[in-house]
């Protein structure tokens, strides 16, 4: 019976050609050989399973060729080939620094520097593990690594580069190895799979490269062992069931159900799921991972950052069709809460379930504002029909900011959005605005019913329908503004709680006015949550005349000052009542 050779061994490169996913390395070295500029030392450092030995054995290999291709490659066929080939070769001396880390063992290599290779023209000590050299070991080596003689090259590789010496850095050519990529490690994959008469499905290659994360090594370790398993067909279910990986599907049914807003959905498709043996806490990152693939299938410039199969590829660029930005990057962000609260967590079910309910009512709370109700001014304007001057004028008069216009009752007015641009796109479209707009800057100029607009961004709201101007009282609104709080309660407490105390005031003509302390809370108001809100109270009010306005109460400087130390407590008092001061005096008491 053969003995059986793992894939790893079998299938490794014996020429710079072969290497996989190290283009950049490999060329660097075969130009050093081709021209002769050969280092004395080397450092390969990247890693597990990167090809950094491989390279090291292939450069020492290719070095001692008597007979170098074209493409400076090793013959395979002088006598320092074969002698490689066969593992007989006296020119090559690898060293494990993880069993011999002492400064003996150090001596010893430098005993056996000093000797001249009796076959061949260098000898070449790959040392790996390097970092596990202690620090009197380090320093043993330092001269020797510096001035070696002059048939002795040295490679160095390791897997952590920082835990080396800066000294013995200096001595170097560093040469960092990247982690391959998916799609070389599928093709390699395949490209085995053909040369073993094995069936197999690119998906199942695709999982087994994700699963590697970027080793060649790893990845044949599962290749072999799923061929075992498999017995020469490879599936895309074999490979997950063998790998315990739960399938895409899963990932696809649940965001259908976020999507739905349908949370009992989510809860019992995550129950089968552990029901199935699988964890939360990595269910939930692999969540997060399916919702970033997601992204990057909604963009052109960022496809390409999706490593999946074809096939799979195509659902994921079907379902971010049907998602938008912001739901993803919510959703993103409380899958990341969640995973770094699972492990404190007491309750880690509940706080997965948690994390599923809030994905599943996140549309609710995000798309505050339906995107059919906003108004693209190019596109009305384009549909609508030409608006005649004198209709203009007769169906209603330009509201300016602090001027006395006289406007009919029976006509609604238009609103400027010079301030709150924000208040455009929830109007109702039954003109168009760039044609009103036209028609009034090139009326007669003598005519003086209404002023111009002071600032040349500044528009106009179009005309409201009657069933537009929903009378509503003072508890609708705070009723309304309320709910508004609750909805923005977990994003947004601060202000959520600013809403609560703060309770709106109805003016004439549909004007809320919001009392606020300082100019901060009117800042911070504005730019947070006024545009969300302003559509929320038209929408659920029916009234589209609604406007918001901010008032400072805190005028004065006594209103807005703060008195944070015992002394300046005191001071306040005692200007108000100044015979605080002779009390304290008499008693002799102090702030402590």
């Amino acid at each position: 019976m053969e003995n059986f050779i793992v894939s790893a061994r079998k299938y490794r490169p014996d020429t710079f050609e072969s290497v996989v996913g190290q283009a950049t390395i490999t060329s660097t070295l075969k130009n050093a050989i081709k021209n002769n500029h050969l280092a004395h030392a080397y450092l390969f450092c990247g890693p597990r399973g990167v090809g950094k030995t491989t390279c090291a054995r292939i450069f020492a290999k290719t070095i001692n060729c008597k007979s170098i291709t074209e493409q400076t490659e090793a013959c395979n066929e002088c006598d320092s080939c074969i002698a490689f080939n066969t593992s007989r070769s006296y020119n090559i001396h690898e060293l494990d620094a993880a069993s011999n880390n002492s400064v003996d063992d150090i001596r010893t290599l430098i005993d056996q520097v000093r000797v001249p290779p009796q076959v061949g023209r260098y000898s070449v000590y790959i040392i790996d593990e390097v970092h596990m050299l202690s620090q009197q070991a380090f320093n043993a080596f330092l001269k020797t690594l510096e001035e070696p003689p002059d048939h002795a090259i040295f490679i160095l590789a390791t897997t952590e580069k920082h835990k080396i010496i800066p000294t013995i850095l200096s001595r170097c050519q560093i040469f960092d190895f990247n982690r391959i990529l998916v799609d070389d490690i599928t093709a390699y994959l395949e490209k085995i799979s053909k040369l073993e008469g094995i069936e197999y499905e690119s998906n199942a290659f695709n999982v087994i490269a994700q699963k590697a994360d970027g080793a060649m090594r790893d990845a044949l370790s599962v290749y072999d062992q799923i061929v075992s398993f498999a017995d020469k067909s490879i599936t895309y279910h074999d490979v997950i069931t063998n790998l315990d990986i739960l399938d895409y599907e899963y990932y696809f049914k649940m965001v259908d159900a976020f999507l739905e807003r349908n949370p009992g959905a989510a809860l019992n498709l995550f129950n089968e799921i552990l029901n199935k043996g699988f964890d939360g806490h990595n269910f939930i990152t692999s969540l997060g991972k399916h919702f970033r693939d997601l992204f990057v299938a909604r963009h052109p410039d960022t496809v390409k950052l999706l490593q999946v199969g074809k096939s799979i590829s195509s659902k994921y660029l079907d379902q971010s069709r049907k998602c938008t930005d912001d739901f993803i990057f919510s959703a993103l962000e409380h899958c990341n809460n969640c995973d770094l609260a699972y492990k404190a967590s007491k309750y880690q079910r509940l706080l997965v379930e948690l994390t599923l309910i809030k994905l599943s009512t996140i549309s609710e709370k995000k798309n505050l504002i339906p995107e059919s109700d906003v108004l693209d001014v190019d596109t009305v304007s384009s549909r609508e029909p030409e608006i005649d001057k004198k209709k203009v004028k007769s169906s209603a008069e330009v509201k300016i900011p602090d001027k006395d216009i006289n406007q009919p009752d029976a006509s609604p007015s238009f609103e400027p959005a010079t301030e709150n641009k924000e208040d455009a796109p929830y109007d109702s479209a039954t003109t168009s605005i760039k044609n009103a707009l036209n028609n009034l800057d090139s009326q007669d100029a003598n005519d003086n019913s209404i002023d111009a607009p002071e600032s040349q961004e500044a528009s106009v709201s179009e005309s409201i329908d009657q069933g537009d101007q929903h009378i509503f009282s003072p508890d609708e609104l705070v009723s309304c503004w309320n709910r508004f709080a609750n909805l923005i309660k977990d994003e947004k407490p601060r202000l959520s709680s600013t809403m609560k105390n703060h309770p709106p005031k109805l003016l004439d003509k549909f004007v809320v006015e919001l009392e606020l302390q300082n100019n901060v809370q009117a800042d911070d108001f504005r730019a947070r949550i006024k545009t969300e809100l302003l559509g929320f109270l038209r929408k659920e009010l029916r009234n589209r005349q609604i406007t918001i306005n901010e008032k400072i109460t805190g005028e004065g400087e006594d209103s807005t000052k703060r008195y944070y130390t015992d002394q300046d407590k005191f001071a306040r008092m005692n200007e108000k009542n100044p015979a605080l001061n002779k009390l304290r005096q008499q008693f002799n008491l102090d702030f402590d």
